[in-house]
């Protein structure tokens, strides 16, 4: 079957990756001081960053429901059939109204809710790669993407308090009172939600605990100890030194996969700000 994949920015997957893999990338949208930018087409990270940390008011957004149609229509002509596998409906309205757009497509057209986002988001878009190379059909690829969506942790430390007040997601007095005691939360993600999991005093300890909570992910959820049958990730935001050293020392221990590392999607950064570090696992599919 005839099968075109389709994903959003947010699974790191660049433009130009896309275009070698295959691969139809969606843009997410930003707003920053009242002008609409596409990440990835006139919005690249270093770019982002420097607005971030020069104050611009900065706001993510969904695609909007034209730039997903036209997509599908135009791959709908040389395709049968769509597989659309966007960021986690838990933590973006991207997906439901994905899903939406696409009753009107008469089943030509799969939206796969597997609340994966970044680099376990980008492995579920190689994986259905692989499924459609192999023959299975839309359906089946995102009856079986949805089937193991819980088969996957994010555990990401943030180097500042700011971003999180600004978002809303911690209270100015627990940012105040973080940032004097110099706390660094990990907060996880498994599943929808983007939640608290423990907080340190160092970014050190906090690295030490997400490799922890990853082990223990792995030889406990996963039975896989070894890890012969887990993807090992990381992902980061503006923190590539870091995030290349905990590359090594994961790939000394973990030899029988290639360490991935990713900057984390601007919609994620832009919300836990610069100098993040996160560790991913995802258990590698069986199809």
């Amino acid at each position: 079957m005839n099968i075109a994949i389709v994903t959003d920015s947010n699974s790191g997957i660049t433009q130009q990756q896309g275009k070698e893999l295959g691969i139809s990338v969606i843009p997410m949208p930003f707003m920053i001081d009242g002008k609409t930018y596409f990440e990835d087409i006139d919005l690249n990270q270093k770019d982002f960053y420097q607005m971030l940390a020069s104050g611009a008011d900065i706001s993510t957004s969904q695609p909007s429901p034209e730039a997903v149609t036209d997509m599908w229509d135009r791959l709908l002509e040389e395709h049968e059939a769509v597989v659309h596998i966007p960021m986690s409906s838990g933590l973006s309205g991207s997906c439901q109204t994905a899903m939406m757009l696409a009753q009107d497509y008469e089943g030509r057209v799969f939206v796969v809710n597997n609340q994966r986002i970044s680099v376990t988001q980008r492995q579920s878009v190689l994986d259905a790669m692989a499924m459609a190379e192999k023959g299975y059909t839309a359906e089946q690829i995102k009856t079986r993407l949805e089937e193991t969506k819980f088969d996957s942790s994010i555990y990401i430390t943030v180097d500042t308090l700011k971003y999180l007040k600004k978002g809303g997601r911690i209270t100015p007095a627990a940012a105040a009172l973080g940032t004097l005691l110099r706390i660094k939360p990990v907060l996880t993600i498994q599943g929808e939600k983007l939640d608290a999991f423990t907080k340190v005093r160092t970014m050190k300890q906090a690295r030490s605990i997400m490799v922890s909570a990853i082990q223990k992910d792995m030889e406990t959820r996963f039975g896989d100890k070894e890890g012969r049958h887990t993807y090992l990730q990381i992902a980061h935001t503006d923190n590539e030194a870091a995030a290349m050293e905990l590359k090594e020392e994961l790939s000394r221990e973990y030899p029988f996969f290639e360490v991935h590392a990713d900057p984390l999607s601007l919609s994620v950064s832009c919300h836990i700000g610069p100098g993040s570090l996160a560790v991913a696992c995802t258990k590698v599919l069986d199809f």
